[in-house]
């Protein structure tokens, strides 16, 4: 017998789902405690998580009873079926193996340059006094920063062309009832699945191009894909064709939607508390004061404590994905419920982050709460955990930290919005409304 739900049709389940995931989280929460379960159309039901006893012992598991590569399968039509999130036991330590070595130590912070100038570029076309919206202009931001780092691409026509294909592709799949497994019907190239479709084998098209043309020239830099092409697993066996598309689509989408969305939350809770950009900038003055210089250096923008604890708690209030799941292998308790093989069970990042015994006023933005303190991979996980959490963790922050310092740096943005903001569902992530408007100052 699964946990209780909410009584809701099936169709009703859904479309709150799609439509107010928090919110729906926060009922079942208040009203079952842990743990509950999803009913959603086209999916089994979802067994949900919260308690940092319930995640920790999730975690801890190396695979072989809580299996997330099942879980993921709906992104595969996206990422491919050869992406590590899409893999479960020997492969998928395989391709962490790999994966791993361009996003650590030295070889990341080689990237600081390239996130500083996708910064000042998106700025320099900002008008002064104009109202924009910003989730666009971090998409941006950080689908250059993905171009230059992991393929070595500079200005000019590849990159331009890059740029277009992977737009194209990621604005066709943020429609968020993609997602269902019904709706992943090819009904022709001018229905939304067809289209999707479409333009990702023109996207394929083109990483094919790129991989077969490193490959043949023997052309080698240091970005991702030249370490990549290199790599070798523990049998000497480099990675196939296949699997460097469905890889480098991972890291597009995956280090290009979810650093912008949290960029994007960073900047809104920002501008929203009294006295932070004030903090903010003085921290800014106090290092350029150190170095002796005028304009922050991707190092140091990375080291101010203020930003970071900022970009933490962003991710804590408003985490981008809201979950992150697993499958069982063979029936085990969880939870105080005897659950069957091939049940999901997912931890709920939202819930985990809001809990007030962990989290005192939960919903008040507060970035001291990570001055000088940590907390446990079952209170903080906004990256996943355990043997499946993101690997480019450390980038991601890395950047949000070069980024948020250089926009707070370089101008002086207000909210812009005239009603509140609020959480919009863009495929798997979840933005601000309206893409948070803001006005540049004249």
């Amino acid at each position: 017998m699964l946990p209780p739900g909410l009584p809701l049709p099936k169709v009703a389940s859904t479309v709150m789902w799609m439509r107010k995931p928090f919110a729906m989280l926060d009922t079942c929460a208040e009203r079952f405690g842990e743990p509950f379960t999803l009913r959603l159309i086209g999916l089994p039901p979802i067994v949900m998580t919260y308690t940092p006893e319930v995640v920790k012992e999730v975690f801890a598991d190396d695979g072989a009873t809580f299996a997330a590569g099942k879980f993921n399968k709906s992104l595969a039509p996206l990422l491919g079926d050869k992406s590590v999130l899409m893999l479960d036991g020997a492969e998928h330590l395989r391709h962490r193996r790999l994966l791993l070595p361009p996003f650590h130590g030295e070889r990341m912070q080689r990237y600081g340059a390239a996130m500083l100038d996708a910064t000042d570029h998106a700025i320099d076309g900002w008008s002064p006094g104009s109202v924009i919206s910003l989730h666009p202009h971090m998409q941006d931001v950080t689908l250059r920063v993905i171009l230059r780092t992991i393929f070595g691409f500079e200005a000019g026509p590849r990159f331009d062309e890059m740029m277009r294909r992977t737009k194209r592709t990621l604005e066709l799949a943020a429609w968020p009832p993609l997602l269902l497994p019904f709706m992943q019907v090819d009904l022709g190239p001018l229905s939304p699945w067809g289209k999707f479709k479409r333009a990702k084998a023109h996207g394929d098209a083109y990483l094919f191009e790129q991989i077969a043309e490193r490959r043949s020239t023997g052309a080698r830099g240091a970005d991702v894909l030249s370490l990549l092409l290199d790599a070798r697993d523990e049998e000497g066996n480099p990675m196939t064709d296949e699997e460097l598309r469905d890889e480098l689509t991972t890291l597009l989408v995956a280090g290009h939607e979810t650093t912008a969305t949290a960029l994007a939350w960073a900047v809104r809770w920002t501008l929203a508390t009294p006295g932070l950009v004030f903090g903010v900038r003085e921290e800014i003055k106090a290092a350029l004061r150190a170095d002796g210089t005028t304009q922050l250096s991707a190092t140091r923008a990375a080291e101010l404590p203020l930003v970071d604890a900022i970009c933490r708690e962003a991710l804590r209030l408003n985490p981008v994905i809201p979950l992150v799941g697993r499958i069982l292998e063979r029936p085990t308790r969880v939870a105080g419920y005897d659950l069957p093989e091939g049940t999901p069970v997912a931890c709920s990042i939202y819930l985990a982050q809001r809990r007030p015994q962990v989290y005192p006023d939960p919903k008040r933005f507060d970035p001291s709460r990570f001055i000088g303190k940590k907390f446990a991979p079952s209170e903080l996980f906004p990256f996943g955990g355990g043997v499946r959490r993101c690997i480019g963790m450390s980038f991601a922050l890395y950047e949000m930290r070069i980024v948020l310092a250089r926009l707070l740096e370089r101008t002086n943005l207000t909210l812009a919005g005239t009603t509140p903001v609020r959480e919009v569902r863009r495929s798997i992530t979840l933005m601000p409304s309206e893409g948070l408007l803001v006005k540049v100052a004249a």
